[in-house]
C-alpha cells in the first residue's frame, strides 16, 4: 500500500479542516503517484523544477566565487568565452537533441523498432561527428583570425573549442532521457554535476598554484565536461539500448533531418536570443562590463528557470498527444500555462526583493547591475504567461513557423541591441532583451491560435476567445 497524503489528512485531521485541504491533497497525491501519462509529464516537471531550482543555487555560488577568485576583468572573458561554448555546442547537435524527443515515443507506440534503434544510434553518432568537425574548424578560425581578435581572447576561444564535443554528446543525451521521461538522468548532469565540477576543478587548480584567469577557468570547464559526459554516456545510452530488443537498425537519415534542420533553426534562434545580449555586450563592451551584465543575468536565471523545468516535462507529452486527440492537448496546453506563470511570477518577486545583495557577492561594481532587474523580470514574468508555446509548436509539427518566428525575435533583439549598446550602455542591452521577449510571447502565442486552435495566454477566458474566433 502506497502513502497517500489525502488519506493520512482524512485520518488524523480535524474534520473541518481535513476536508479544505484534501482536494488539495487529492491532487498532489495524483501527480506524486498515478500511473497515466498527464502525471508522469507532471512529475518530470516538479522534478526538473527541483534540479533547476538546486541548480540556480549551485551556478550562483559558483559563479559568485569565480567572479571572485578572478576579478571582473578575467571573469568576463571567461563569461563569454564559456556562453559562446555552450550555444555552439548545442547548435552543434543540428535539432537532433529535440527531436528524438519526437521520434522515440511515436516509434516506441507504433512499434517501428528498427527505426527506434536507428534513430538511438544514429542521433549520437551524428551529433558526434559533426560537432567534432566544427571544433576544429573554430579552432582553425580562432588561429587564422587571431590577429583581429582582442589578444586576451584568443587563447581562452582556442581551447574552449575542445569543449564542443562533449558538450553536443551531452545534449543529445540529455534529448534521449527525456524521451524516456528519465528526469534525473536528463537533468542532474549538465544542471548539477557539471557546474559544480568545473568549481572543484578551478578551485584545485588554484591549490595547485595555476593563476586565477581566464585561461584556468577554460581548463576546469574542459575537465568538468568531459568528466560529466562520459558518465552520462555511460548511464544513458546503454540504458536506452537495454529498452529495445535486439535486431536490425532502419537508418533514415535524410528523414531525420528534414525534421530536425526546422528543430536546428528553432533551437539556434533561441539559443542566440536568450543569449545574444551577453554576447552583444562583449562585442561593444569590455569584459569588466561583461562581468556584470553576465552576473545580472545570471541572478535572473533563478526566475527563468521556471521556464525551462516545464519545458523539460511536456515536451514529451505534448508529443504523445499531439496528434489525433485536439480537445485533450489543449486542455493539457492550457494547463501547462499556470504551471509557467505563478511560480515565475513568485519567483520573480523573490528576486527583486533579494536582487542588489545577491548581485554584491559578486564583488565591488557588480551591484551596479540591479536596476536592469526590474525591466528583465517583467519581461520573463510576461514571457511565462503564455506557456511553453514552442514545445507545443515544434511536437506538433509546426517547427518551421516557430523558426520563422525565433528568426524574427532574433533579428529585432540584435537590431535594437546594436541600435541601444553604444548610446546605453548595459541599459540597452536590457531594453532590446526585454522587448524581444514580449514580442517572442506574442508572436508564439499567437501562432498557437492560429495553427492550433489553442488559447496560450493565461488571462483570456478560452470561451471568450473561441467565440471572437
Amino acid at each position: 500500500m502506497r502513502f497517500s497524503a489525502a488519506m493520512t489528512a482524512e485520518r488524523w485531521l480535524p474534520g473541518q479542516i481535513a476536508s479544505r485541504i484534501t482536494p488539495l491533497l487529492r491532487r498532489v497525491d495524483a501527480v506524486l503517484f498515478s500511473p497515466d501519462e498527464r502525471s508522469e509529464a507532471g512529475r518530470m516537471s516538479l522534478i526538473a523544477f527541483a534540479v533547476r531550482i538546486v541548480s540556480a543555487a549551485i551556478a550562483f555560488v559558483s559563479q559568485v566565487l569565480l567572479a571572485r577568485w578572478m576579478g571582473g576583468f578575467e571573469y568576463g572573458i571567461f563569461v563569454l568565452v564559456w556562453v559562446s561554448m555552450v550555444i555552439v555546442g548545442s547548435l552543434s547537435c543540428f535539432g537532433f537533441h529535440t527531436s528524438v524527443i519526437r521520434f522515440i515515443p511515436e516509434y516506441r507506440e507504433k512499434g517501428m523498432l528498427a527505426e527506434l534503434r536507428g534513430v538511438l544510434f544514429a542521433s549520437r553518432l551524428f551529433v558526434l561527428i559533426a560537432s567534432t568537425v566544427i571544433a576544429a574548424s573554430g579552432m582553425a578560425g580562432v588561429w587564422f583570425f587571431s590577429g583581429r581578435i582582442e589578444s586576451y581572447y584568443v587563447v581562452p576561444f582556442f581551447l574552449g573549442m575542445f569543449c564542443l564535443p562533449m558538450l553536443a554528446l551531452s545534449d543529445v543525451l540529455q534529448g534521449l532521457a527525456r524521451a524516456n521521461s528519465w528526469a534525473f538522468s536528463a537533468l542532474v548532469p549538465t544542471y548539477i554535476v557539471r557546474p559544480v565540477l568545473i568549481l572543484v576543478f578551478m578551485a584545485a587548480a588554484l591549490l595547485a598554484g595555476f593563476a586565477p584567469t581566464a585561461e584556468t577557468a577554460v581548463l576546469a570547464s574542459i575537465a568538468a565536461t568531459y568528466v560529466t559526459t562520459i558518465a552520462q554516456f555511460a548511464r544513458v545510452a546503454s540504458r536506452a539500448d537495454k529498452r529495445v530488443p535486439a535486431g536490425p537498425r532502419s537508418i533514415q537519415l535524410n528523414y531525420w533531418l528534414k525534421i530536425s534542420l526546422p528543430i536546428f533553426l528553432v533551437e539556434s534562434f533561441f539559443f542566440l536570443l536568450t543569449n545574444a545580449d551577453v554576447l552583444m555586450v562583449g562585442f561593444y563592451m569590455e569584459p569588466d562590463r561583461v562581468a556584470v551584465y553576465f552576473a545580472t543575468v545570471k541572478t535572473l536565471a533563478l526566475v527563468h528557470f521556471v521556464y525551462f523545468a516545464v519545458k523539460a516535462g511536456v515536451a514529451q507529452r505534448y508529443a504523445q498527444i499531439a496528434h489525433g486527440e485536439p480537445e485533450k492537448l489543449a486542455g493539457f496546453a492550457r494547463e501547462t500555462v499556470s504551471w509557467t506563470f505563478w511560480p515565475s511570477l513568485a519567483m520573480g518577486l523573490l528576486v527583486l526583493l533579494l536582487g542588489e545583495p545577491l548581485l554584491g557577492m559578486f564583488g565591488p561594481g557588480f551591484d551596479a547591475g540591479y536596476p536592469l532587474l526590474f525591466l528583465l523580470v517583467a519581461a520573463v514574468v510576461a514571457r511565462s504567461a503564455v506557456g511553453p508555446c514552442e514545445s507545443l509548436l515544434t511536437m506538433s509539427g509546426h517547427q518551421n513557423v516557430c523558426a520563422m518566428v525565433y528568426a524574427a525575435t532574433l533579428a529585432l533583439n540584435i537590431g535594437l541591441n546594436v541600435a541601444l549598446i553604444p548610446t546605453l550602455g548595459l541599459w540597452g542591452a536590457a531594453i532590446a532583451t526585454s522587448a524581444a521577449m514580449i514580442f517572442e510571447a506574442t508572436a508564439l502565442s499567437f501562432t498557437v491560435w492560429r495553427k492550433l486552435g489553442i488559447v496560450m495566454v493565461l488571462f483570456i477566458p478560452v470561451r471568450s476567445a473561441m467565440e471572437k474566433a
